[in-house]
């Protein structure tokens, strides 16, 4: 199952089921699980653990050392679970320091050339299309649909079931549910998403009326904030209004209508 061309460290631990394809490197602290294929020309290294049933397309870079000018050289970790896909050419970074650690979960598509850097957090069921970068400590909920060349600031978080659209960035939170476009601007909610997530006519409908509160109501952040929690009690809006309120870089503002002032 591995080709005799790839260079396997004899304490790297890899289940017996593995494929590795030719010339591909895997360092000593790296474990694969069962049915894991690995394409050709890849690089697996740090203290990297990934689970069952992955597979890695050709020239993937993973578990190298973060591109963080403070790291100092520590052993540090990446850790990947079951069922995913990483497209060519995809590289995704240890931690920065031995304490923490950068993580992947499960059922994920990444395209082409996309990047996961250090102390990244990113869910499950998440599609990442080709070109997407998640800068340092990112965090990207489940059901994230990001499409190609989006830009994701360090330390930015993107919401369950939001989606941004091609191209565009943000350095700002991306609240669940909804669609960022262009620079940290959204412009409504992720219907069709919600739509495949099985979300009701009624959830849906509350969850437009949650956004309008939010972002469409002219108030300041905190008195909007504040009135949605006295009118929305439902699992959903609950996810949507918590996830505004703890915000620290700020959140999406929305592309239309009278946005939420933000509180000094």
């Amino acid at each position: 199952m591995i080709h005799p061309t790839a260079i396997v460290h004899p304490k790297a631990k890899l289940h017996s089921t593995v494929a590795v394809g030719p010339c591909t490197v895997i360092d000593e602290g790296v474990e694969i699980g069962a049915h894991c294929v690995i394409g050709p020309h890849g690089y697996f290294t740090g203290l990297t653990t990934i689970g069952s049933d992955n597979r890695f397309h050709a020239g993937c870079v993973i578990g190298d050392a973060p591109q963080d000018l403070k790291y100092a050289g520590a052993p540090t970790r990446l850790r990947i679970g079951d069922h995913n896909v990483f497209r060519e050419h995809f590289t995704a970074h240890r931690s920065t320091k031995p304490e923490e650690e950068t993580w992947i979960g499960s059922h994920n598509y990444l395209m082409a050339n996309g990047h996961v850097a250090h102390n990244c957090r990113v869910g499950d069921h998440v599609i990442l299309a080709n070109g997407v970068l998640l800068g340092g400590h990112a965090v990207v909920e489940d059901r994230v649909f990001i499409s190609g060349n989006c830009m994701v600031h360090q330390f930015a978080r993107v919401g369950t079931l939001a989606l941004m659209q091609g191209g565009s960035a943000i350095s700002k939170d991306l609240p669940p549910f909804t669609v960022g476009f262009r620079i940290n601007e959204v412009c409504g909610l992720n219907v069709i998403g919600l739509r495949r997530a099985g979300f009701t006519p009624e959830q849906r409908l509350e969850l437009k009326q949650v956004y309008r509160a939010l972002f469409r109501s002219g108030a300041r952040l905190r008195a909007a904030l504040e009135d949605a929690r006295s009118r929305f009690s439902s699992p959903a809006a609950r996810t949507l209004i918590e996830f505004v309120s703890a915000a620290k870089r700020g959140v999406c503002s929305d592309a239309g209508g009278a946005e939420a002032v933000p509180d000094e």
